[in-house]
């Protein structure tokens, strides 16, 4: 079989349609981002304070919403939880877009580097830079601690930093990229919400949908162009991921922190029905998308139901 050249590849199909030029796609999302692009150290109130009797994340979002140790919650607590689940929330962030930018990096190192699918890598890049400065600034602007991953999940991806192939990184960036773009597509315009994490997550939406079109017709590209192997050790690599993403997507420490016992909280979590519908509802668009383009057959299918994510 002859090998698929870059000339060729616009001329290829997957079951979404035709794929499209890299180098139209870089220039529009590269006309986008010299429009749409913010610097949150200028945009935001850093000085101003947390306002009393608002909320951090919607609390229906809030991990323990409609259990019955949440029914059992002071206002004040379920407050402080939201509050504390933000900040593991923007620390999970910082983790996976410090990832990202590796990955992207490894992604460009032998692209031609005059091209605009470089050069727009490079400008997605620089805004996660400033996302995971202006998510360490909002927690700390919060007063709550950072959460960072469990060691063996910290340590797990320096591997996946290394040996990642194409597809399964880009695989690996939608999935920490789309959930957490579906959540704060409900928090900026919540008025419940702090002005400031209104103002956070407003920011991050608005750059976010950029990476998220580079990252996904990239991925179609490698689904069509790559070897069979690499295709199931995406899928494989992808099912991993999702599993290790739910189990750190909340910080259990979080209960400890506003005086709940943390083993049944947890329990409670992984009990709850509307916790695991908003989990679902989250992944959806992006389930729907892998599935369209081959990344949930097999064994990754079987992954992604095991996490929680995927019905």
């Amino acid at each position: 079989m002859t090998p698929v050249t870059e000339r060729d590849v616009f001329l290829l199909r997957d079951a979404l349609g035709p794929l499209r030029d890299r180098e139209q796609i870089a220039a529009r999302l590269l006309d986008s981002s010299a429009k749409h692009s913010f610097d949150p150290d200028k945009e935001l109130d850093w000085d101003s304070p947390p306002e009393d009797g608002k909320w951090h994340w919607p609390p229906e979002l809030v991990s323990l919403y409609d259990t019955p140790l949440w029914r059992r919650m002071s206002e004040e607590q379920r407050l402080d939880l939201a509050r504390h689940e933000a900040a593991s929330l923007a620390s999970l962030g910082i983790w996976f877009e410090i990832i990202l930018m590796q990955l992207l990096v490894r992604h460009i190192y032998d692209r031609p580097v005059t091209s605009d699918h470089v050069r727009y890598a490079l400008t997605e890049i620089a805004d996660e830079c400033r996302h995971s400065m202006m998510f360490g600034r909002m927690i700390k602007w919060s007063g709550a601690p950072d959460y960072p991953v469990p060691r063996v999940y910290h340590n797990l991806a320096r591997v996946l930093k290394t040996v990642s192939t194409t597809p399964g990184s880009f695989a690996a960036t939608l999935l920490g990229e789309e959930i957490l773009d579906w959540m704060q597509r409900l928090t900026f315009p919540d008025e419940r919400i702090q002005p400031l994490v209104r103002g956070v997550t407003r920011i991050h939406v608005v750059e976010e949908a950029r990476h998220v079109r580079y990252a996904r017709e990239e991925l179609r590209r490698q689904m069509v162009t790559a070897p069979r192997w690499e295709r199931e050790l995406t899928r494989l690599s992808c099912g991993e991921a999702a599993r290790v993403f739910s189990v750190c997507f909340i910080n259990p420490r979080v209960y400890e922190n506003v005086g709940l016992d943390r083993r049944e909280a947890v329990a409670q979590v992984k009990a709850s029905r509307h916790r695991a519908e908003i989990m679902q509802s989250g992944a959806k668009r992006l389930t729907d998308f892998f599935d369209d383009i081959g990344v949930l057959n097999g064994v990754g299918r079987r992954l992604w139901k095991s996490s929680g994510l995927l019905a």
